[in-house]
């Protein structure tokens, strides 16, 4: 039987006593719908004794539908000091369960939080069809949930921080235009103040073989290059990879091996499109040292020069320990993550 609460005051009295404002500067919303925040927890699926790490829990809306769900413990990182107290008021009714973290999310290494609680949840195989008994869960502020989500994203390849433990699964909030075709909207009236946008919940489940066979490093320049001008031809975005004297016969290498139209816009292209461009850019790093470092902003760069830095190379692909007994990963996709 989950661990009750004792009565609290309702979210805006809470809100009220504290005197709390959310600021705009800090795209602040707060999700003030108990109904709508316990719907998180069980989309989370947070069961009775699993740990969980809420990121930017606010005034606790979020917190106490964890902590009703029955998580036996509960870590939050939260950066503003006006949350603090009631965040505190918040643990001491939950008892031993809760610890808060006055961190700012973007530097916290979350894997670190719980490294040396002998009481941890077990870890499990990554190729294990079970998930660890852990959950990562946040209503992230607009304004740093793209560098978040790109930091956890890149920890999940690298099966380090919280997902040395296994595939720990990662339930945000996004900008509904987002998430709306892979998840569960939420009305922006629920929030205080009301955001210009709504919202989406989604949950990441880290696959347990990668399909697109490059470091996450190279894959995320392609794409932040390609989406650079998102609404021209991707031709445009591809060839600020290259230096002028080799971007156009690079650019025309890559569309043609990985026969994509270099007329299309980058919004058109499919997930199987992008890792074979991910995965013949890798060559072409490799083909040329210093292609990898090589930013088109920097009016100094040249390969002569890039070619003689330690890391001239791209990062190699990370590789490890596969498991005869896949089943999910054997079927034809090219997702890097299965999302709920």
């Amino acid at each position: 039987m989950a661990l009750r609460l004792p009565p609290l005051p309702a979210l805006r009295d809470f809100i009220h006593m504290y005197r709390l404002r959310a600021k705009k500067i800090l795209s602040q919303n707060y999700l003030m719908d108990m109904n709508i925040t316990r719907k998180i927890a069980k989309q989370a699926k947070v069961k009775e004794n699993d740990w969980v790490v809420e990121i930017g829990p606010g005034p606790g809306g979020i917190t106490r539908a964890i902590l009703e769900a029955g998580a036996s413990r509960l870590d939050v990182v939260e950066i503003d000091n006006r949350f603090i107290p009631p965040l505190q008021h918040l643990a001491e009714a939950a008892g031993s369960r809760m610890f808060i973290h006055h961190e700012d999310a973007l530097r916290t290494e979350i894997g670190d939080i719980w490294k040396n609680e002998p009481n941890r949840p077990s870890s499990v195989d990554w190729h294990s069809p079970n998930l660890p008994a852990m959950h990562v869960i946040g209503n992230l502020p607009f304004n740093i949930a793209s560098p978040l989500i790109i930091k956890y994203l890149r920890d999940m390849s690298y099966q380090r921080g919280i997902w040395q433990y296994g595939r720990v699964p990662l339930t945000l909030t996004f900008q509904l235009e987002v998430a709306k075709r892979l998840c569960s909207p939420i009305a922006c009236s629920c929030f205080v103040p009301r955001p210009q946008v709504d919202v989406g919940v989604v949950r990441f489940v880290p696959r347990k073989t990668p399909l697109v066979k490059t470091s996450f490093e190279v894959l995320e320049k392609l794409c932040r290059q390609v989406f650079h001008y998102r609404q021209k031809y991707v031709e445009k975005g591809l060839k600020t990879l290259y230096p002028p004297e080799l971007e156009n016969e690079l650019a025309d290498e890559l569309f043609k091996k990985c026969r994509v139209d270099p007329t299309t816009t980058s919004i058109r292209l499919g997930i199987e499109q992008f890792a074979d461009l991910a995965e013949g850019y890798n060559e072409q790093c490799i083909r040329y040292p210093g292609l990898f470092l090589y930013d088109y902003t920097n009016k100094q760069h040249n390969l002569e020069n890039l070619s003689k830095e330690p890391n001239a190379l791209p990062p190699p692909v990370p590789v490890f320990q596969s498991s005869s007994t896949e089943t999910e990963d054997n079927e034809w996709s090219l997702k890097n993550f299965n999302i709920s």
